[in-house]
């Protein structure tokens, strides 16, 4: 599997003002790019290649630069096609899709760039790399990062790395390539309800009560406002300095739940089964007072985060369908709406079973999970005559 170390780059102001520059120039023609590909009707990465690798040599882009800058926005395209396929700007002729379909794909001025090894070379002893820029090479560049970092990085890095700026620091992107264990055979499922007032219970009785996260994310909301509102320099400030600490404090919040699922399914040995939420957002219809909580909601990165961290432990995970998992008594598998009395309340109308409502809807989880990979494992070959 392939996990993605980041680590940060202790650039001298020289050195910071090379690698600025580079981010700048090689975005700038990747720009340029995109318009040739936007008019030629995106061609096949060879065939853009026969129209901009001499210009983009000619303006002072190494060879291995010139190539990521063209494979970078054929990648582009690809992932917008993709997109417009599945349907995520929206249906054929909607504002959305003809907004994406009527302009070339842009770069920001500090986009990532890849860099593979011959434009990169890592020294981990010392902790410094030599990197490509538009101004030479830059040797000597000091890294930081966690001591475990740094020994995944020795023990499993390959391919390339991704350089980027970030409120005016450097970081570099690398993928290490980990070799994965094999799954064991679970003795049961983990079945686990990802939600807004609890961010994930399971079967087993730990929850994860959301209420300290939506309260962060209430206090972020109000204070942009206020910055927003004031308008000053001062607010503009301080509404950088805080951009994406939302961000950052839900992603560790995040890491510490799945870490103590995954913990938890590898100490009994069980499998962990997950809801498939896919396209959620657009099939549920609520109020507009409740249009903030969902928009957040981050449950996809939650699920992210189980998932690679149970293939590293070696966990089976497996996603079943949401479909009544709320609605079901997890004693009888008696389904009504009306079993669901509110947000926190399960009561059966046949057979009077009480609990609450993500408890129940974590066992259903559980007991779909075991029959998703029963099925899995069983053999679709016909028999022998």
């Amino acid at each position: 599997m392939k996990v993605v170390v980041q680590v940060k780059l202790l650039a001298e102001a020289n050195q910071a003002f090379a690698l600025r520059s580079t981010l700048r120039t090689v975005n700038k023609a990747a720009n340029w790019v995109s318009g040739v590909a936007f008019e030629q009707g995106v061609p096949r990465e060879y065939e853009l290649r026969k129209h901009t690798y001499a210009e983009l040599k000619a303006r002072g882009l190494g060879a291995q630069a010139a190539q990521h800058v063209i494979k970078k926005t054929r990648d582009a395209y690809t992932t917008l096609n993709a997109n417009i396929r599945a349907g995520n700007y929206g249906k054929p002729g909607s504002k959305g899709r003809l907004k994406a379909e009527s302009k070339p794909v842009t770069f920001r001025p500090e986009a990532a760039q890849p860099f593979d090894d011959r434009c990169l070379s890592w020294q981990y002893d010392a902790q410094i790399v030599s990197i490509w820029t538009v101004a030479g090479r830059l040797k000597n560049v000091r890294f930081a990062c966690s001591p475990d970092a740094l020994k995944m990085l020795r023990a499993h890095r390959k391919g390339e790395s991704d350089l980027i700026e970030r409120d005016g620091a450097f970081y570099l992107l690398a993928v290490c390539d980990i070799p994965e264990p094999d799954l064991y055979e679970p003795d049961a499922f983990i079945g686990v309800d990802l939600g807004i007032v609890n961010i994930a219970t399971t079967s087993t009785g730990y929850r994860a009560t959301g209420r300290g996260l939506n309260r962060h994310r209430a206090r972020q909301l109000e204070l942009r406002r206020k910055l927003q509102a004031k308008g000053s320099k001062s607010a503009k400030r301080l509404l950088r300095r805080r951009s994406r600490k939302e961000a950052r404090h839900t992603a560790n919040v995040n890491h510490i739940v799945s870490k103590s699922i995954v913990t938890t399914a590898e100490r009994t040995g069980s499998g962990i089964a997950l809801e498939d939420l896919t396209g959620i957002r657009s099939r549920v219809r609520l109020r507009k007072d409740q249009r903030t909580s969902l928009h957040s909601w981050s449950f996809h990165q939650l699920a992210a985060f189980l998932e690679y961290k149970a293939k590293r432990a070696g966990v089976p995970l497996v996603y079943v369908d949401p479909a009544y998992t709320s609605q079901q008594c997890s004693e009888c598998g008696h389904i009504d709406r009306r079993n669901r009395q509110s947000q926190a309340t399960f009561a059966c109308r046949a057979c009077g079973f009480l609990a609450n409502a993500d408890d129940n809807a974590s066992h259903n989880i559980a007991r779909k999970g075991v029959a998703v990979w029963t099925a899995g494992r069983e053999s679709r070959v016909p028999a022998t005559p």
